[in-house]
């Protein structure tokens, strides 16, 4: 079972981008779904959190800019960045709680993706 993200890249101050985070593998189901980041020098900070059941959940520094969605037939999670400021710079990180199955049991694990790097700067 894996996560990859996809979707960062350089954009202006005040522009938007879109990571996709997508899981893999024998996948039977997936709880919640969440974005960390993490700027040089700086700790990993969650961003934003969405249950199974779509309930959403935002960090004070992105409310009211970032959204957070998931396509559960695609086993897929979105961030919507919009109103981007220079600090929103970072590595960004999907993380999921996954409980798959290996052939002969089931097994419920913390899933990180590989980071994608995000750059606001003008």
């Amino acid at each position: 079972v894996q996560l990859q993200a996809s979707g960062g890249g350089l954009v202006q101050p005040g522009g938007s981008l879109r990571l996709s985070c997508a899981a893999s593998g024998s996948i039977f189901s997936i709880n919640d779904m969440d974005w960390y980041r993490q700027a040089p020098g700086k700790q990993r900070e969650l961003v934003a959190t969405i249950t199974s059941g779509g309930s959403t959940d935002y960090a004070d520094s992105v409310k009211g800019r970032f959204t957070i969605s998931r396509d559960n037939a695609k086993n897929t999670v979105y961030l919507q960045m919009n109103s981007l400021i220079p600090e929103d710079t970072a590595a960004y990180y999907c993380n999921a709680d996954i409980t798959y199955y290996d052939g002969v049991s089931y097994y419920t694990a913390d899933i990180w993706g590989q980071g994608t790097q995000v750059t606001v700067s003008s």
